[in-house]
């Protein structure tokens, strides 16, 4: 890998997200979170109404890579996660490989697909560790050892979050509430700016769009945090 940068500021796609994550491989029917009395819902005038199926917007395609007891490097797509504080990731697993793998080494580290590797990305959330152990090697990548936490960098995707676990919460059925502390990130150079910050639009990273089952690229900017409503305020002001 290229010389990496470490910078305090949080790069993730999707925030505040607690919902479920899991792979294509299995209905994962624990994401359900169904409440314990079902309430009559009624309709919305003038619009189509689809009751409880939800689309939750923008969801992060999340790469997360662990070893397993035997030192064998694993990754796993997931689609329904996010950033749930300053220096915090969360998101919750059904029965995976990945989910034995964080409960025996308590670390794991996040990528992100891109529209450069979606083809790679895809078939680490289509295949299952368990059925297929040389599953990275088989999808061309390769890997590097984290110097900060007990688990694998991959080496294709030019950013990665090394995270330690903070919070592990069973569900009685073999998946977890997983809630990671990030202690390092790092990115290749080639995706950095001129002020050495990560430029999206050069990393090129993807949604999952849960409406149709496809891959969306991170667009065009649109706008200036902290910036664009100013001008509501200033009109306000006057």
């Amino acid at each position: 890998m290229k010389h990496h940068m470490t910078f305090s500021a949080l790069v993730l796609t999707g925030a505040m997200l607690m919902t479920a994550c899991g792979n294509k491989e299995q209905k994962n029917e624990s994401n359900e979170n169904p409440t314990s009395e079902k309430m009559e819902v009624k309709a919305v005038e003038g619009r189509k109404n689809f009751s409880d199926k939800a689309v939750i917007t923008p969801l992060p395609a999340i790469m997360i890579a662990t070893w397993d007891a035997d030192k064998n490097p694993d990754v796993m797509m997931a689609a329904w996660g996010g950033q749930c504080g300053p220096k915090h990731i969360t998101f919750e697993l059904s029965a995976h490989k990945t989910t034995e793998n964080i409960r025996l080494k308590k670390a794991f580290t996040i990528s992100f697909a891109t529209k450069d590797d979606i083809m790679q990305s895809d078939y680490f959330g289509i295949v299952s560790g368990n059925d297929v152990p040389d599953k990275v090697a088989k999808a061309g990548f390769t890997i590097t050892p984290s110097p900060n936490v007990d688990a694998p960098i991959i080496n294709e995707y030019k950013m990665a979050l090394e995270c330690k676990v903070v919070t592990f919460d069973e569900d009685g059925n073999g998946g977890a509430r997983v809630v990671g502390e990030i202690v390092n990130m790092s990115a290749d150079e080639s995706i950095l700016d001129e002020e050495g910050n990560i430029d999206l639009g050069k990393l090129q990273p993807v949604i999952f769009d849960s409406s149709k089952n496809t891959y969306r690229v991170v667009g065009e900017k649109v706008g200036d945090a902290w910036g664009s409503g100013k001008a509501i305020q200033e009109r306000e002001v006057k």
